[in-house]
């Protein structure tokens, strides 16, 4: 499914080139569970967004699902990301003017889901995730752990291939945070793909495998 091949990714000032991911060789498989672990600054949410096409490597090659993505343009990394990949952000990055409910429907209309299909979708994402009561209420308006969960609800209403998610649980109650990985460890039953960023051994206890970063390489 995932393909890395020699990806490495620095910043330029002047002369002075400051690198934060090395030559990262990864392969995933589909339905796979993969957490990324390691110290701040050790690389790995940059990895995370290169995975989820919102960031582009200063070198190597990205092949998913056989696609070549480091040749492609915007316009198809837009659609690639669009229709099989979810993101849950560890800012959340909620759209500030829409409610809960206009939040969780954004990536269905995205998708040209049917009016019909996507009430349904929402509804049932707002009951899974006990947020019915916080439908018509805006971002500023919820806690931190709220935000989180509709994040992940957002992440997740697509039905995506892949699901990428940097330190899911991070604003969440030991319970709420359960929930969250319980629903990833269903959804990864159910044949999707997951990469997760994690501070938490026990959110890593819920992959398959663990990759561990340092100062931009992987040393696993």
């Amino acid at each position: 499914m995932i393909k890395l091949r020699n990806i490495t990714k620095y910043y330029s000032s002047g002369f002075v080139k400051t690198f934060v991911l090395r030559e990262i060789e990864l392969d995933v498989e589909e339905g796979d569970f993969v957490t990324i672990m390691g110290p701040s600054g050790a690389g790995k949410s940059t990895l995370l967004h290169i995975l989820g096409m919102l960031d582009t490597p200063s070198s190597g090659e990205y092949y998913f699902f056989d696609k070549a993505v480091h040749k492609l343009s915007e316009k198809q990394l837009t659609e690639l990301h669009k229709n099989y990949i979810g993101f849950v952000f560890q800012s959340y990055h909620l759209i500030d003017d829409l409610t809960v409910y206009e939040n969780l429907e954004t990536p269905l209309l995205y998708k040209k889901v049917k009016g019909s299909e996507r009430k349904s979708k929402v509804c049932d994402m707002l009951d899974r995730f006990n947020m019915v009561a916080k439908r018509d209420l805006f971002p500023n308006q919820l806690s931190g752990g709220q935000q989180q969960k509709v994040a992940v609800a957002r992440a997740v209403i697509i039905d995506p291939k892949l699901i990428l998610a940097d330190e899911p649980t991070g604003n969440l109650n030991t319970k709420e945070g359960r929930d969250i990985m319980e629903l990833f460890k269903e959804l990864n039953g159910n044949g999707a793909t997951i990469l997760q960023v994690t501070h938490s051994e026990k959110n890593a206890s819920y992959s398959r495998r663990i990759i561990n970063l340092l100062d931009g390489w992987v040393v696993d």
